[in-house]
């Protein structure tokens, strides 16, 4: 496996073509996975805004004042999220674009004109659209995962993850198959595209990296199927720590 980033990529405005962006600056191969920032496919999709536009309710300005933030960014992230599990002293919410994470997945790193980017509105179809349009440039059939970074419960420090997927395999069943001894493994569930996103968030950087697209080669992780990053996230009815929030809120 090797992984390398994609080196010059501009500064992406609304309406840039990321796939071709993308060409113009590698050469491609079958099987390659194309791991992109989300940040760029929002400015992309001009999923920008600005606080100067949003009113604050009762409830923002209350969250505000806890956690010494802009009430106006604390209803910005209300509006953009299906439930809130904590508001004090960050806000953890079920984003209405798929994902639990903080602050609703708005970003004002990496971005302009202090404007905010939200999440893509939906990173499956926009890593369909990418994957699509490399393979009309290039002939190649590729996979693309869409990256955010992500903190994770009962750990310091963020990672990337997978919020959107085209042609990417988003676990791997270890379930059936033999372990060292010969014994068969039951329940092991391997996060490949996880891992990948990871993987390729160490090359991709934080703060001034400029380095938002990275090319990993050599993996199984390309697949024919159709696949969705939703299908990382464990069902509601089965996801203890949901149920562990709503009780604390309810409380």
């Amino acid at each position: 496996m090797e992984a390398f980033t994609v080196d010059d990529i501009p500064l992406i405005k609304p309406g840039d073509d990321i796939a071709a962006i993308i060409c113009q600056r590698v050469g491609l191969e079958d099987g390659d996975v194309l791991v992109i920032a989300s940040t760029i496919i929002a400015k992309a999709e001009n999923e920008l805004f600005s606080l100067d536009n949003i009113t604050p309710s009762a409830r923002a300005i209350g969250i505000g004042k806890k956690d010494g933030k802009d009430p106006r960014l604390v209803q910005a992230v209300l509006d953009r999220c299906s439930e809130c599990f904590v508001e004090s002293p960050v806000m953890l919410v079920q984003s209405d674009r798929a994902h639990v994470c903080i602050n609703s997945g708005v970003d004002d790193s990496n971005v302009e004109n202090d404007l905010l980017a939200d999440l893509p509105r939906d990173a499956d179809a926009s890593a369909r659209i990418i994957g699509e349009r490399v393979e009309e440039i290039t002939g190649c059939r590729v996979a693309v995962v869409v990256t955010d970074t992500n903190g994770r419960a009962f750990r310091l420090g963020q990672t990337g993850v997978a919020i959107g997927l085209y042609h990417a395999t988003p676990i791997y069943y270890w379930r059936g198959k033999k372990d060292l001894f010969g014994y068969e493994m039951q329940i092991s569930e391997e996060a490949v595209a996880d891992e990948v996103a990871a993987a390729a968030n160490l090359l991709m950087g934080e703060g001034s990296g400029g380095n938002p697209v990275v090319v990993v080669r050599g993996t199984s992780l390309f697949t024919g199927g159709k696949t969705s990053a939703c299908q990382l996230y464990r069902p509601d009815n089965m996801d203890i720590i949901k149920k562990a929030l709503r009780i604390f809120k309810e409380s």
